[in-house]
C-alpha cells in the first residue's frame, strides 16, 4: 500500500515537473499577455453638420448598411425656404444689372453719336459762319462804294448831268445791297446761335458720359451682389445636403445614439458604424515581455467570448513609446524618489480571419519571438 502511494507521489511530481517545465519554455518562447482586445480603425460615429429635427432614421443596431445608403434624415424645410427666397433676389438682381446695361449700352450709343453729329456740326456751322463774315465784310465794302456813287449821282443829277434813270439804278443797287447785309447779318446771328446750341448739347453730352460711370458702379455693385448670393446659395445647398446622413463605407451598425423626432445640435452623435472585416488586436505588452518581439512575428489570438477560440496574426506595428508617456498627469520624479514602475508598450497584430469578431472582445495573446 504505501509503495503504491510513493509510486503516485512521484507520478505526480513528474507530471506537476514536466507541466511546470512546458509552462516555463511556452513563457521564455512566447510573449504572452491578457490585456488585449478587438478593436477596429474603421468605428466611426457619425452626426449631422447642422442642426434640425430628424425625420427619418433607416437602421437599427447590427444591422448591415452600404456605402452611400441614407442613414437619417433631417428637416430641411428651413433651409429650402431659405434658398428659394436668395434665389428669387439673384434673379431680381439679375434682370436689374442686364436693364443697367442695357439703359449703359443705349446711352453710350447714343452719346456717341450725338457727339459725333455735334462736332462734324460745329466745323460745317464754324465755316458757314467764317464765310458769311467774309461775304458780309466784302458786301459792306461795296455798299460803302455805292453809297458814294449814290451822293455822287445825286449831285450829277441836280446838274442835269445824268438822266434819272441812271440816278435810280445807282440808288436801287444801293438799297438792295443794304438790305443783303441785313439778312447776311441776321443769317450770322441764326448761326451763331444754332453754334452755341450745338456747343452745350455737345456739354451736355460729356456730363451724361460722366452719368455712365456712375451706371457702370451700379453694375458692378450688382455682379458683386449676385456673386455673394450666388455663395449663400452655394452654403444653404450644403447645408441641405447636409440634412440626409450617408454612410461613407459598408459595415454594419454599432450603436443607434437617438430615435426619430429628436431636434439635434450639429455634431451630435447620431449613430456608430463599423467595418467587420477590418478589425485588429491591440494588446499593452510589458517591457519586459519585449525581448524578442519583432515586426512580423507569429501571433496566437484566444477569444474569451468565443471559449477560447484560436485566431492567427502577426505583429503588424509597435508602439515607439510607452503607453504612460503621454499620460494626462505624467509622474514627478525631480525629487528623485519614485517607485519604479513596468511600462507597457502597444503592440497591434494583423489578423488573417475575423470571422465572428466584435469589436471590444478580450483576448489572450502569445507572440512567437524570434531569434
Amino acid at each position: 500500500m504505501k509503495k503504491i502511494g510513493t509510486i503516485i507521489i512521484l507520478l505526480l511530481i513528474i507530471f506537476f515537473g514536466y507541466e511546470g517545465f512546458v509552462y516555463l519554455k511556452y513563457r521564455s518562447v512566447n510573449a504572452v499577455s491578457d490585456a488585449a482586445f478587438v478593436k477596429s480603425d474603421s468605428l466611426k460615429t457619425l452626426g449631422f453638420k447642422v442642426n434640425g429635427k430628424v425625420i427619418f432614421m433607416s437602421k437599427n443596431e447590427g444591422e448591415s448598411i452600404k456605402k452611400g445608403e441614407i442613414l437619417a434624415k433631417i428637416d430641411d424645410i428651413d433651409f429650402l425656404n431659405a434658398k428659394a427666397k436668395i434665389t428669387n433676389t439673384i434673379d431680381a438682381t439679375k434682370k436689374t444689372k442686364e436693364g443697367l446695361e442695357l439703359k449703359l449700352k443705349r446711352i453710350t450709343k447714343e452719346l456717341s453719336l450725338n457727339e459725333k453729329i455735334a462736332k462734324n456740326n460745329i466745323g460745317a456751322y464754324k465755316q458757314n459762319i467764317e464765310a458769311i463774315k467774309f461775304s458780309i465784310k466784302a458786301n459792306k465794302t461795296k455798299f460803302h462804294k455805292l453809297n458814294l456813287d449814290e451822293k455822287r449821282y445825286k449831285n450829277m443829277l441836280k446838274q442835269k448831268l445824268i438822266s434819272k434813270n441812271d440816278y435810280e439804278k445807282i440808288y436801287t443797287s444801293r438799297n438792295a445791297l443794304k438790305d443783303m447785309i441785313s439778312s447776311q447779318k441776321r443769317e450770322l446771328d441764326s448761326y451763331i446761335l444754332n453754334l452755341n446750341n450745338i456747343k452745350s448739347a455737345l456739354t451736355l453730352s460729356v456730363i451724361k458720359k460722366s452719368q455712365t460711370v456712375e451706371i457702370e458702379k451700379n453694375i458692378e455693385a450688382m455682379g458683386l451682389k449676385i456673386k455673394s448670393m450666388q455663395n449663400l446659395k452655394q452654403e444653404v445647398n450644403n447645408k441641405i445636403r447636409y440634412c440626409t446622413l450617408i454612410s461613407p463605407m459598408d459595415g454594419k451598425i454599432a450603436k443607434k445614439f437617438i430615435n426619430t423626432n429628436k431636434v439635434l445640435s450639429a455634431g451630435y452623435p447620431v449613430y456608430s458604424i463599423v467595418n467587420p472585416r477590418k478589425l485588429h488586436v491591440e494588446v499593452l505588452l510589458s517591457e519586459k515581455k519585449l525581448d524578442g518581439v519583432k515586426v512580423g512575428d507569429d501571433v496566437s489570438v484566444k477569444i474569451d467570448a468565443l471559449d477560447n477560440k484560436e485566431f492567427k496574426g502577426k505583429v503588424q506595428s509597435i508602439s515607439p513609446t510607452s503607453a504612460s508617456t503621454f499620460s494626462l498627469v505624467p509622474r514627478d520624479i525631480a525629487s528623485g524618489e519614485f517607485t519604479k514602475l513596468d511600462q507597457r508598450f502597444t503592440i497591434r497584430i494583423s489578423l488573417a480571419k475575423t470571422k465572428g469578431l466584435l469589436v471590444g472582445m478580450s483576448a489572450n495573446i502569445a507572440i512567437k519571438r524570434t531569434k
